[in-house]
């Protein structure tokens, strides 16, 4: 079984928890499922579930390089050199990231009000940048963005390799065909 699920914010990535509401469990997820990778409570968006153990462990392993691709919105305006560094790999201290894509988009037009709000400053603009990862290590878009002087305000996962959010709102799922049906169904969800 696989699983596309629209993570909303402050959920945790997790069935259990002291209040339902604010993990998977509140949302009527099949039984018998799990994540393959994690949303951090503050980022929105695709988490795929599912109970094959080799799709997760594929899905959530770097060494696959399944693409990731997020839009996040940042505190500031991008110069070219920023750019450049998310783009080369930055050290972060105690790893380095891998080369990825990055690029300043215009702020996405399927994407949902979040609630609660981003906070909003009259003086400081703020900025959209489409960022793809083959890795995914602890909170690295955040970190990313914050090593080149570019705070991440909001962070939205949109697809995993092949699947994607497509018209998914925060909190729905829908049930896909897996990986072996992929010549008889397609997987791909249109915006």
């Amino acid at each position: 079984m696989l699983v596309l699920f629209n993570k909303p914010f402050n959920v945790l990535t997790q069935f259990s928890g002291d209040d339902p509401s604010r993990t998977l469990a509140g949302f009527g997820l099949p039984p018998h499922i799990y994540a393959a990778g994690r949303l951090d409570a503050d980022s929105e968006g695709l988490l795929v579930l599912t109970d094959d153990g080799n799709l997760q462990h594929r899905l959530a392993n770097p060494r696959h390089k399944e693409a990731k691709v997020y839009f996040a919105q940042v505190e500031g305006v991008p110069q070219d050199d920023a750019l450049e560094r998310l783009r080369a790999g930055l050290d972060l201290g105690d790893f380095t990231t891998r080369p990825c894509e990055a690029s300043l988009v215009a702020e996405p037009d399927w994407l949902w009000p979040r609630d609660p709000p981003i906070r909003f400053r009259k003086t400081i603009p703020t900025s959209w940048l489409r960022i793809v990862l083959r890795e995914g290590k602890n909170r690295q878009v955040r970190r990313m963005t914050a090593k080149v002087g570019l705070p991440t305000l909001r962070l939205v996962r949109e697809s995993i390799g092949e699947w994607r959010l497509g018209a998914l709102q925060p909190g729905q799922w829908c049930e896909v065909p897996g990986p072996a049906a992929a010549a008889s169904a397609p997987r791909r969800f249109a915006r």
